[in-house]
């Protein structure tokens, strides 16, 4: 039974499978690829695990925020799900924020409110 393939179709049959072939290379070379080697598949927070398609569910968290540092023993990474990584930005944001105020500087509300203010001036009159 003759094909109905022609020849220009088995040449883009072959760059596309090998195009798949480097894409895949390239991509066990990032630092997920090579998270996903080294850990277990388990939250490093909420212990779930992964496999199959909720793999991509499962991410790479840099334990010092800095995505450019990527060592190859891992030891700035760590997997966690979606969800835990989410919550981990958000405390380490919230506490990025709070770390600006000082316990007992010059602090303004953002409010404009100011509960104390004259309570000085009106314990010194009523002490006077």
């Amino acid at each position: 039974m003759p094909s109905n393939k022609t020849e220009s179709d088995i040449e883009r049959q072959n760059r596309f499978v090998a195009e798949a072939r480097r894409e895949r290379e390239r991509r066990e070379k990032t630092y997920r690829e090579q998270a996903l080697k080294m850990f277990p598949w388990v939250c490093g927070r909420c212990g779930r695990e992964f496999s199959g398609k909720k793999l991509r569910e499962l991410t790479v968290h840099h334990k010092d925020h800095n995505h450019d540092y990527n060592p190859p023993d891992g030891s700035n990474w760590e997997l966690l799900c979606l969800y835990c990584h989410e919550n981990e930005h958000s405390r380490y944001e919230d506490s990025a924020s709070y770390s600006k105020v000082t316990p007992g500087g010059d602090q303004t509300s953002s409010s404009g409110h100011r509960p104390f203010a004259g309570l000085e001036e009106l314990l010194k009159n009523k002490k006077g």
